[in-house]
């Protein structure tokens, strides 16, 4: 009998059902399943991004230059917003849900493969990294922009040998229970990334030990650490866009204009501009590219403007100093608005300083729950918090939103906020609702 392929819905059953496999950090199974699969990372220009915050950003920057300059850019991402398929795109577009579907049953071949040879069944997180090495490799990519998923030395994106770039973005408090509870283990786990003689861009920092642990490792592996300075000016910051600008140990850059908001944009958009720098050396990528690849990035849910009337702003600040930088915005763009935040936390986050932080900047805060988690709060989980901290509280994320539209005031703001999760289903639910995008 003729076997039917795999489609694209079995192939999500397939992923998400590896998701038993827990989160078991290593090498050992992804380098095993890519062996199976014949190593479609090998032979790939990676450029590499690890960091706690600005990963995303960071990775759009460059995945658009490198688009501007021509190149045909993979880019692997996580998680996703609203569509599984956003985690691999090329040139920004999501993989196709045919080709994911093949691919998945080619990765999944080898997997059996590898459990009758007695070897143990890959997580979630390797299972769509392999998916995403052999889209690329199919797909002969000139570049490959990858971000880390968790921490750096043992996450399997790490099975890279030898990147164009390593880029450590802003390092700071997430996942400790995993990485360690001072930012001197965090660091080191980021840090996993540097190869033997790479290049390594480090973004601008809020902890001084960070570059003590990463100038260390470079040292260990006779890396060049290329450190980001922030020397940049701002000529206007507005809902609009940001223009600056900044000057480099190697050039003056005027008048660059970015649409992603917040000044921690601009320290992103300067890692960019480093690693400009570095890949102009061995590419043609001219100046042009730079300035229109930082112009026409876009990175969905992070302080983004999805509706102008009422003003809604949606902001994937998922730990404390994400949302300390939300509360910063707030204060830079919403000024003498009156703010309601729709708040969504995982409750294994720093959720108590979390809640303190959008406190000081919302009028009114609405507690609600983060829809498909296993990590979410449960109801009565969510009502306790919620009294503790004075929050109005409604269970269900998308009554949670007409509310706040409902108790808005016409020159105010509604904040949706705590969890990429919530804003993913956030974004959705608006976009349907308005009509929008």
């Amino acid at each position: 009998m003729l076997k039917m392929p795999m489609t694209y819905e079995q192939a999500l059953d397939f992923i998400h059902s590896t998701y038993k496999f827990g989160t078991k950090l290593g090498l050992q199974n992804i380098t095993k399943l890519l062996e199976f699969m014949g190593n479609p990372q090998k032979g790939l220009k990676v450029i590499h991004v690890a960091g706690t915050n600005g990963k995303g950003s960071t990775c759009a920057f460059i995945n658009q230059m490198l688009i501007e300059a021509g190149f045909r850019v993979g880019l692997y991402t996580s998680p996703f917003l609203e569509s599984f398929n956003e985690r691999i795109k090329l040139n920004n577009q999501p993989i196709d849900s045919e080709e994911l579907a093949s691919i998945t049953e080619f990765v999944k071949e080898k997997i059996e493969e590898m459990l009758r040879q007695g070897f143990s069944h890959p997580t979630e997180f390797e299972v769509v990294t392999a998916i995403g090495f052999e889209f690329f490799k199919r797909k002969n990519v000139d570049f490959v922009v990858l971000e880390v998923g968790l921490g750096g030395r043992f996450d399997a994106t790490n099975v890279i040998e030898n990147p164009e770039l390593c880029i450590i973005t802003s390092i700071g408090f997430d996942h400790m229970d995993i990485l360690g509870f001072s930012i001197e283990k965090i660091a080191f786990e980021k840090a996993g990334i540097i190869k033997q003689n790479s290049k390594v861009i480090l973004a601008l920092q809020r902890y001084k030990e960070v570059k003590e642990v990463i100038s260390k490792v470079c040292k260990e592996q006779n890396a060049q650490l290329i450190e980001v300075e922030g020397n940049y000016h701002v000529l206007k910051n507005t809902l609009d866009g940001i223009i600056f600008d900044c000057v480099t140990p190697r050039g003056i850059y005027k008048n660059l204009e970015i649409k992603l908001l917040g000044t921690h944009q601009i320290e992103n958009a300067l890692s960019c501009i480093y690693a400009y720098e570095c890949l102009q050396e061995k590419y043609d990528i001219k100046i042009e590219a730079l300035v229109k690849g930082l112009l026409n990035a876009r990175w969905n849910g992070r302080f983004e403007v999805l509706i102008n009337a009422p003003l809604v702003i949606l902001d994937g600040a998922h730990n404390v100093d994400g949302m300390k930088v939300l509360a910063e915005n707030c204060k830079t763009y919403l000024n003498g608005k009156k703010i309601v935040a729709v708040v969504g936390i995982l409750k294994d986050k720093e959720y108590e300083k979390m809640i303190s932080l959008i406190k000081s900047v919302a009028q009114r805060v609405i507690f609600t729950l983060v829809p498909y988690q296993k990590r979410a709060f449960s109801e009565e989980e969510a009502i306790d918090v919620s009294k503790r901290f004075g929050l109005e509280f409604i269970a269900d994320f998308k009554d949670a939103i007409r509310y706040a539209l409902s108790v808005c005031e016409e020159d105010g703001a509604v904040i949706i906020c705590g969890s990429l999760y919530l804003v993913g289903a956030a974004r959705s639910f608006l976009k349907s609702m308005f009509d929008v995008l």
